[in-house]
């Protein structure tokens, strides 16, 4: 980092679209204000979220992964974001490794590069007790009654590492995502907010999702909404072990066998331009040089 301007990189999986900064070889501090700032399409950079590549904090992780939405609030995970996590740290020599182990505050993940440039990432066992997606339910099942603007909708609820209500719909072309998306999101039975993720069934092998994503709103593609989505096909037994989930932005893979093993997610990411930005001109309230 050269004074205030700040070195970035601009990415996207399939559409959802990163702001992504090295902070393994300097100190960066991200305040929620500077985070809205990046990711103001008219006044800053634009993206979905920005992602902050950290030095690993214990030994059995190359790296660590922080992600932060456009609203400025911090999450625990993002699958598009792990495969241009992973993409960036090849591309620009922080490791020479095509397997890499990477913490985040929802646990550690494993990435893969394979051969063809896609990332394959190991997005760890779903978590399906409702306190620990958080959510407010008396047992575990495989859908819900969730009370939404006077109507009650069957929802499947599920933790990839942050929290997803899916509802199964005939077509995502007519699904209500801009009005009943914001309701699932802050409804009171999800402390934390959910994505809301809108699933239809093509095949046992094949859905379409849209997803309201938790402080982004819709995005064109959610790779831990698309993991979602199909362990909650699978536990309701409309889905195949291997599922080509199609999204606004393009398809992703995803396969999960069963309960208790990880799902796994493959899917591009690329490289869209680089530069940097002069952090008082875009923020002069919200940036703050020092340690994260």
């Amino acid at each position: 980092m050269t004074g205030d301007r700040l070195p970035f990189t601009k990415m996207h999986g399939l559409g959802n679209d990163f702001v992504v900064i090295d902070a393994t070889r300097h100190s960066v501090a991200l305040t929620p204000t500077l985070v809205r700032h990046l990711a103001d399409r008219r006044f800053g950079i634009g993206c979905d979220q920005v992602l902050l590549v950290e030095p690993a904090r214990d030994a059995d992780t190359d790296f660590h992964y922080r992600i932060f939405n456009a609203d400025g609030g911090e999450v625990e995970q993002c699958g598009n974001g792990a495969r241009c996590f992973a993409r960036f740290v090849l591309d620009k020599g922080l490791t020479g490794r095509r397997e890499i182990p990477v913490g985040t505050a929802a646990g550690p993940i494993r990435l893969y590069i394979e051969d063809n440039g896609d990332v394959r990432v190991d997005m760890g066992v779903p978590r399906l007790l409702p306190a620990d997606i958080p959510f407010t339910a008396d047992s575990t099942e495989p859908l819900y009654p969730l009370a939404v603007d006077g109507k009650t909708l069957m929802i499947g609820a599920v933790s990839m590492g942050n929290p997803h209500a899916v509802l199964r719909v005939d077509d995502v072309a007519s699904a209500p995502v801009e009005t009943l998306g914001p309701l699932i999101e802050r409804h009171p039975r999800f402390p934390q907010r959910v994505n809301a993720g809108f699933m239809a069934v093509r095949s046992r092998n094949h859905i379409d999702l849209r997803v309201f994503e938790r402080g982004a709103g819709e995005t064109l593609a959610c790779g831990t909404g698309a993991c979602a989505a199909v362990v909650c096909g699978r536990l309701n037994g409309w889905l195949d072990e291997q599922v080509t989930v199609s999204l606004p932005g393009g398809d992703l893979v995803v396969s999960w066998r069963q309960n208790g093993h990880p799902v796994w997610m493959t899917g591009p990411a690329v490289t869209v331009f680089e530069g940097t930005i002069d952090m008082h001109q875009i923020a002069p309230a919200g940036w703050k040089s020092g340690q994260t």
